[in-house]
């Protein structure tokens, strides 16, 4: 049975000074709620409340375990509006979840750049830039989620003016570059360095058999920030490879359908059934399995701080190397035969067949001695 580590009342009030946070108090104040939740079906039904501040509407979605790390926000600019401009003190991410526009970013030495963006656009916002965003249609209203390192940084200095009106230009991030958010980066292995993708839901992807089943994968390094971000596509028929990591990875399912599974070690795991826009937020050091059961690829988005990435000495992420050599990913092999008997029982159920035969033979080739 899965434990939720509640305790006496008499425990809890030894620590009720400590629950809330700088942050905690700063959403408050913001009017927003704090939906607690490693699972949203879908982030563009999910309800929002009016952000006066900023001239449109939001809620934070975070689960517990992340809140020290990183944040993430849905937000809905209205039919022909913008938000207010704002500046602020940390890093932040957004992928666009419907409607079009534009935003204008500048710095305090006059320069200013403009960009367009539609659903599906992927770009981060340069620290301490002044941003603004605009709806480009004049009926319907623009969503998109964010994810920014704001916590830590608020937790940090705990003086709301200090974040957001600080007049310092990092140049080494902004310098006000004309192609700042032209659709274009440098590829360096699996990792994109770059500003702003036009169409995050067909971008060219590279090999990654280490996390199984023939899929895809690309990263990115965004606005030269300290955050990261991943895309990940698997066939049809096809299922990765189970693994766990930090906290405050917010994935969102970009194409496709099908569910996944996460739990603590020992425990036994939840499933979670998705489509395009829902979203999963795996819990600390909790490993997560994701299946795809429809008829099309199925992609997702992961946002993240990289305090998430536990890495070897080597730099690469645990959740990349297999249990057996000491890393966080279950290789096939290992994995409870409950897994391959779950995902035939949901293709089924679509008229399909599992395609994972050459995946479990593929991996015996290279796979490390088990372990006692």
């Amino acid at each position: 049975m899965a434990k939720n580590a509640l305790v006496s009342d008499e425990l809890a009030s030894k620590f009720a000074t400590e629950k809330e946070t700088p942050y905690t108090r700063w959403v408050a104040a913001e009017g927003l709620d704090i939906i607690s939740a490693h699972y949203v079906p879908s982030l563009n039904t999910v309800a929002l409340k009016p952000w006066s501040r900023r001239g449109g509407s939001g809620v934070f979605i975070n689960h517990e375990a992340s809140r020290t790390s990183n944040d993430c926000y849905v937000c809905e600019i209205p039919a022909g509006g913008q938000l207010e401009p704002q500046r602020q003190l940390f890093e932040e991410m957004i992928y666009v979840l419907q409607g079009r526009g534009s935003s204008t970013v500048s710095n305090d030495a006059g320069q200013r750049v403009s960009f367009e963006w539609r659903a599906g656009s992927l770009f981060a916002i340069p620290l301490n830039a002044t941003c603004q965003h605009f709806n480009g249609s004049g009926k319907q209203a623009a969503r998109f989620v964010a994810v920014t390192n704001g916590p830590s940084v608020i937790n940090l200095y705990e003086d709301i003016d200090f974040i957001f009106n600080t007049r310092h230009d990092f140049k080494n991030r902004f310098s006000g570059e004309p192609d700042y958010f032209d659709n274009k980066g440098e590829q360096k292995g699996l990792l994109l360095e770059t500003n702003f993708v036009a169409d995050a839901v067909n971008l060219p992807l590279i090999s990654a058999k280490e996390r199984g089943a023939g899929g895809g994968h690309i990263r990115f390094n965004m606005a030269k920030g300290s955050m990261n971000s991943h895309i990940s596509q698997f066939p049809i028929g096809t299922y990765k490879k189970a693994h766990c990591h930090g906290p405050g990875a917010h994935v969102i399912i970009l194409s496709g359908e099908g569910y996944s599974l996460m739990w603590p070690e020992g425990e036994a795991p939840r499933r979670y059934e998705w489509q395009v826009g829902s979203m999963i937020v795996p819990p600390n050091l909790w490993f997560h399995q994701h299946f795809n059961t429809g008829t099309t690829p199925a992609r997702y988005l992961a946002f993240k701080h990289e305090v998430v990435s536990i890495r070897n000495a080597q730099g690469v992420p645990k959740a990349w190397i297999s249990k057996r050599l000491g890393g966080d990913q279950i290789d096939y092999a290992d994995e409870s035969p409950q897994v391959r008997e779950l995902f035939s029982d949901a293709l089924a159920r679509h008229g399909l067949a599992p395609r994972m035969n050459d995946a479990y033979e593929a991996e015996l080739a290279d796979l490390p001695p088990s372990v006692a």
